[in-house]
């Protein structure tokens, strides 16, 4: 019995059916992997759903986590050669969060991310609790920061005596040559925090005090201060 013969018509049906039935029930834990996401620190604890609707738990970046969220690929991008997963989790509460995460041809960075990231004890002994972003962009090219944008404020985790710093630190996401910059100010002006990461993860945080009292200088150094050049310096330096 001879087996059965298709036409090149049918044959190139049959694929494109594959194809399409495929793109349409692809696993989101198997799109993610395919991106390469997990090269940039990208981890979660576990991935359910299809690439179009699925959900991430514990959705981690670096040492950084954002959460259990909702997470689908944006087709459009996918014409020019990037992978762009769209997240969010909308319960209304405080620690909402809205964004997504981009791949492609040696690029990797976030686009229009908004909300509450608690820091945990990332930049410790430097105590910033959380931030807070408004439609922060970033993008690395190669090894260079290629992009970046948008409002970063800083929360700290607790009150340093003798400091005001119960509005945060805020300031306006730049590229400063291969690092990211967050350049984050007090409202007085006095308190600075200069937070620069690479695309390796590696990160110098550096809070600069500016004060003549010897006594709220005397407590800084307590917490690690150094004197430099009349205001007080603490730097940090690790990977996320």
């Amino acid at each position: 019995m001879k087996g059965l013969s298709l036409s090149r018509r049918t044959r190139i049906a049959l694929i494109l059916t594959f194809a399409v039935g495929l793109l349409l029930f692809l696993p989101l834990r198997m799109a993610l992997g395919m991106a390469g996401l997990e090269r940039f620190g990208m981890a979660a604890r576990d991935v359910r759903g299809t690439v179009w609707s699925g959900r991430i738990d514990r959705l981690m970046l670096g040492d950084v986590s954002l959460g259990s969220v909702h997470a689908a690929l944006s087709p459009v991008p996918l014409l020019v050669g990037r992978a762009r997963f769209d997240l969010w989790r909308k319960a209304g509460g405080p620690d909402d969060i809205e964004g997504a995460v981009t791949a492609g041809f040696g690029r990797i960075g976030v686009d229009d991310l908004s909300g509450s990231v608690p820091l945990g004890r990332a930049f410790a002994p430097l105590p910033v609790g959380n931030f807070v972003l408004e439609d922060v962009s970033a993008t690395f090219a190669g090894t260079l920061c290629g992009h970046a944008e948008g409002r970063v404020r800083a929360h700290m985790a607790a009150q340093m005596p003798g400091l005001n710093l119960a509005q945060g630190l805020s300031g306006e996401a730049r590229c400063d040559g291969e690092a990211l910059l967050l350049p984050l100010v007090s409202q007085s002006g006095m308190e600075k925090i200069d937070l620069r990461i690479w695309r390796s993860g590696r990160y110098v945080a550096e809070m600069r005090v500016e004060t003549a009292d010897p006594t709220l200088a005397a407590t800084l150094a307590g917490a690690g201060f150094a004197e430099a050049g009349g205001a007080r310096v603490l730097k940090v330096e690790g990977t996320l």
